[in-house]
């Protein structure tokens, strides 16, 4: 017995050694990126601790690959323009909410119809990211194409009602605690897809929210379109909402409450890519001869 506890304890550490020196490979030699090494390392540690059932002191020693400090891709006003330009639809929409507000993909997705507050020209990002909520503007160029949206909605919403379906999916325990909620119209998405499924967690079968693949294939083709050069994304309206604020003179701690960033640190990225403003730079190319 004890032979056997000492080969495995001898093998447990060639394998450790061995695991080691692979991680610390990938960052070395490989120059993999963080989250290539961090994939890796998970898979590992789901391994030792727990199908081994074996602690890892020596993670410590590993050399980590390194996750780059990227500036955001940000495109002009009028690069803005010809994107939106070149979309419509529900595309269009998603597009310019998230142009227009500084919501997340999917915030926008996920939006609720009783969040958006047409009186106050508000909407209210719910469980974002750090699970916080937050207030941010509504466009008043979208009020009534977003009105349009709501009653498509509503349409649709009655419509799975009278089929005996109309239940969304409520996060956390607010189903149990609202029995009625998930059938009334203000909990229905905004953006409904254009189908039932059946969700995988509990089996229901509900009508979820549109796909966010939609609108990555309409920004692609849109780019293209609009001949832009640029790689864009709809994070990259989000970065150009952002970037357009503070190149408009608004303080860095209002986009910061809008963008739902916890750190100002976070929101002084745009600094770095606006032609003026607290970080613009006049060359000394440009000022020519005094």
């Amino acid at each position: 017995m004890a032979h056997h506890f000492t080969r495995c304890r001898r093998l447990t550490t060639t394998a450790t050694g061995l695991t080691l020196r692979f991680l610390s490979a990938l960052a070395v030699q490989g120059r993999v990126a963080a989250s290539t090494q961090n994939q890796a390392l998970s898979a590992l540690l789901f391994l030792y601790r727990d199908v081994l059932s074996i602690d890892l002191p020596w993670l410590d020693k590993v050399v980590r690959a390194k996750r780059p400090q990227r500036v955001p891709s940000v495109l002009s006003r009028e690069e803005v323009h010809r994107l939106l330009s070149a979309m419509e639809g529900r595309p269009w929409l998603l597009a310019s909410l998230l142009y227009g507000t500084g919501m997340r993909l999917m915030e926008c997705l996920r939006l609720r119809v009783k969040d958006v507050d047409f009186a106050r020209n508000e909407i209210t990002v719910r469980e974002g990211k750090g699970g916080k909520d937050r207030h941010t503007v509504l466009p008043r160029t979208l009020l009534d194409p977003l009105q349009r949206e709501i009653e498509r909605a509503r349409l649709i919403h009655a419509n799975d009602l009278a089929q005996g379906f109309g239940a969304t999916w409520l996060p956390f325990a607010l189903a149990r605690k609202y029995p009625g909620a998930p059938k009334e119209f203000g909990w229905q998405y905004v953006f409904p897809s254009v189908q039932r499924s059946r969700d995988p967690r509990d089996g229901i079968v509900r009508r979820h929210h549109i796909d966010d693949s939609i609108l990555a294939r309409a920004i692609k083709r849109a780019r293209t379109q609009a001949a832009i050069s640029k790689l864009v994304s709809a994070h990259t309206l989000r970065h150009s909402f952002a970037t357009h604020l503070l190149e408009s003179g608004y303080d860095i701690r209002t986009v910061q409450e809008l963008l739902g960033h916890k750190d100002v640190s976070t929101t002084q990225i745009y600094t770095h890519v606006l032609n003026r403003g607290g970080r613009g730079v006049l060359s000394p190319l440009d000022r020519g001869p005094r």
